[in-house]
């Protein structure tokens, strides 16, 4: 824990030093009275109105509504009372959960005035561990792309270079961390929208295993709506590999229908000892070429596992291929999405030559049988991983083909292109290197490698076996410790 004088200066304006402190360390400098929620809160709405205007991570701040809870939790703190992990600490959420009394949109003009009664299961979580909700974070329409931009918030950007996008879905939850406007937040993930964000903008970020944590009151769907999507999950983001894990221990677990039978414990990491971590290094493939400059800093990342004492293989795969995991993941997320598109225009898709399109459009319209043929690959290849994982801890790979993108609004999104090392290649590779693990239903942590010589962030994708989460994470701790983890942006 740092010492008092780190948070000596909050009432007057937060330092960068606060601002890029850690939820773990904000909730301990509340505990023991070094800083009061109430400062922390106005330190922080401060910070974002003075730092946030180029970034637009932040689009809505509830100042009254945080500094009524703020009072709160430090009359709780006075009174001697018992208090949670993140108590009296401000944070922001992703604007596609549900929150009590806040505007809650998911980027879609539709829902631009809509005010839910009550938090989605994450938010409620987060709050019930003492958290003080202070604002909103943007993302796509609908949670729907790998950029963050609507018609009701405009466009977030990248606090390492504005031109670019910060990713998404969940890219002004990312942006917002990287800019030190918020320790913690919630991401969510169907096609890469916690782990995509994350390594572009240096932050950590959490996919669990699927099912592990309730989604329940997250948009899309719609308000009220219990389905919760097949591959879709909700995780953890911050800057810190202890703060993800603080978080994933707070969202893990059923909603109240599941828990009247069961409840989650998850098992410990198979090892903290790098000389006893098994690793796995699958940085490149001719499926979904990755730049050479990514591949460096992997292959670095891996290098210094490798030092440390760690069995590493970089020629081990699974027994499968990487071009029909992603094609079983584009079969599967076209279903998942389908609710999105009307009865008509999915009957104007089953006319089409289903050999075209991208992030599943073209499987929207396909029949059950389809479905079940695709569903019963998916388990053939969870067993190919799971027959991996009884030789291996970790398999290592690239979050995206290359680093943040410029923006790029064209419609529609799978028209669109990336350079790759000179190549144009389809902008849906951006997501290809998460479906491959996203559909088996994996757990991955990704964590900060370094940057480019453009100065743009660069993570790493660690997947560990099906409810074994604490493994990732813990070989995302080993990295974060030799390479130093989340780096500043220039500028703030």
């Amino acid at each position: 824990m740092r010492t008092s004088n780190l948070f000596s200066t909050t009432v007057d304006g937060m330092t960068p030093e606060v601002a890029y402190s850690s939820a773990i360390e904000q909730a301990a400098a509340v505990a023991a009275r070094e800083v009061s929620s109430r400062e922390l809160v106005l330190a922080a709405a401060s910070r974002i109105a003075e730092m946030d205007t180029d970034v637009n991570s932040v689009v809505r701040v509830d100042i009254d509504a945080a500094l009524a809870a703020a009072a709160e939790a430090d009359s709780a703190v006075a009174a001697g009372q018992d208090l949670g992990p993140l108590h009296g600490v401000p944070l922001t959420i992703k604007d596609s959960f549900q929150t009590k009394g806040l505007i809650t949109t998911s980027g879609a003009p539709e829902l631009a005035d809509f005010v839910p009664e009550v938090d989605a299961d994450p938010v409620a979580r987060y709050r019930s561990a003492g958290a003080v909700v202070l604002g909103k974070t943007n993302l796509p329409i609908w949670a729907g792309d790998v950029q963050s931009f609507n018609d009701v918030y405009g466009t977030t950007s990248n606090p390492y270079d504005l031109r670019r996008s910060p990713g998404g879905s969940s890219g002004g939850s990312a942006a917002a961390l990287a800019a030190g406007l918020t320790p913690l937040e919630i991401g969510s993930d169907i096609g890469g929208s916690i782990r995509n964000p994350a390594g572009m903008t240096g932050v950590v970020g959490h996919k669990p295993s699927y099912g592990l944590c309730s989604a329940r009151g997250q948009i899309p769907g719609m308000p009220g709506t219990l389905t919760q999507a097949d591959i879709a999950v909700v995780g953890p983001m911050a800057r810190t590999v202890d703060d993800v894990e603080l978080g994933l221990d707070l969202l893990t677990g059923p909603d109240d229908w599941h828990a009247t039978a069961w409840s989650a414990e998850l098992p410990p990491a198979r090892t903290t000892d790098p000389k006893k971590l098994r690793v796995g290094a699958w940085l490149d493939d001719p499926g979904c070429p990755v730049s050479a400059e990514v591949v460096a800093l992997l292959e670095t990342a891996v290098r210094s596992l490798d030092e440390l004492g760690a069995a590493v293989d970089v020629d081990t795969r699974p027994t499968l291929t990487f071009e029909k995991s992603v094609r079983t993941f584009d079969e599967l997320i076209g279903a998942a999405l389908s609710g999105g598109w009307s009865l008509s225009e999915l009957e104007e898709m089953a006319q089409r030559d289903h050999t075209q399109g991208g992030l599943g459009v073209a499987h929207a319209a396909q029949r059950h049988r389809s479905w079940l043929a695709s569903n019963e690959r998916r388990l053939q290849l969870r067993k190919r991983w799971r027959e991996f994982f009884t030789e291996h801890d970790v398999m290592i790979m690239p979050v995206s083909p290359r680093p943040a993108i410029e923006h790029d609004h064209s419609m529609p999104l799978t028209k669109r292109t990336i350079d790759v090392d000179g190549e144009a290649r389809p902008y849906t590779d951006l997501m290809a290197w998460m479906g491959l693990t996203g559909v088996v239903y994996l757990p991955a942590t990704v964590v900060p490698v370094g940057l480019t010589a453009d100065g743009l962030p660069v993570g790493a994708q660690i997947v560990g076996p099906f409810l074994e989460d604490r493994t990732p994470i813990a070989v995302a701790r080993m990295l974060e410790q030799t390479l130093g983890g989340f780096r500043r942006p220039q500028g703030f």
